[in-house]
């Protein structure tokens, strides 16, 4: 079985500008730069066969590039208590609509649809039960921008747990058409 999800690596230049707010928060377990990314689709547990129809069916999306910029900081969790912080994107809709393109893909390759919203981000940070509030670190950042960067591929990767958190290897880079 393969735990496979598609996603965006963002250029160097945005994961080191990430990677400088990182800190100054205890509990917190800090995204590294190799996991760094804008999720396009978690696939979740899937055995070879659907892996190989996945990167089949990926490989037929047709989508222009675009370019995106870091827009803020937010927080994702449940019953009022954060799990996640994150740096937004902006333009949503060139996001959300390559989204659907490799959600559909997806579900042509057997997996069934994307049950949740689409919300395009990079997560900073998984947050421990108790950890120290991000809420200062979240209105010190609000204003989070960049230069727009291009967004010219996606890609599939695999993601192992580990103790110190999750492993992503590359499978297949498919360039924007």
């Amino acid at each position: 079985m393969h735990r496979l999800f598609v996603a965006i690596r963002p250029p160097r230049p945005v994961r080191e500008q990430l990677l400088a707010l990182m800190g100054g928060v205890a509990g917190v377990r800090w995204q590294t730069e190799d996991q760094l990314h804008i999720t396009l689709r978690f696939i979740g547990e899937v055995d070879r066969h659907i892996g190989s129809d996945i990167a089949a069916a990926l490989g037929s999306i047709r989508h222009p590039p675009f370019e995106v910029s870091l827009s803020g900081i937010g927080t994702f969790g449940r019953r009022g208590q954060p799990g996640t912080l994150w740096a937004g994107l902006v333009p949503h809709e060139p996001l959300k609509a390559l989204h659907k393109k490799v959600d559909q893909a997806c579900v042509r390759a057997g997996v069934p649809p994307e049950g949740r919203a689409y919300h395009a981000h990079i997560t900073l940070a998984r947050l421990k039960r108790g950890s120290g509030s991000v809420q200062g670190m979240a209105e010190t950042h609000a204003g989070l921008t960049s230069p727009p960067f291009l967004i010219d591929s996606i890609a599939l990767f695999e993601s192992t747990l580990a103790p110190e958190g999750a492993v992503y290897s590359l499978i297949e880079r498919y360039p924007l058409r």
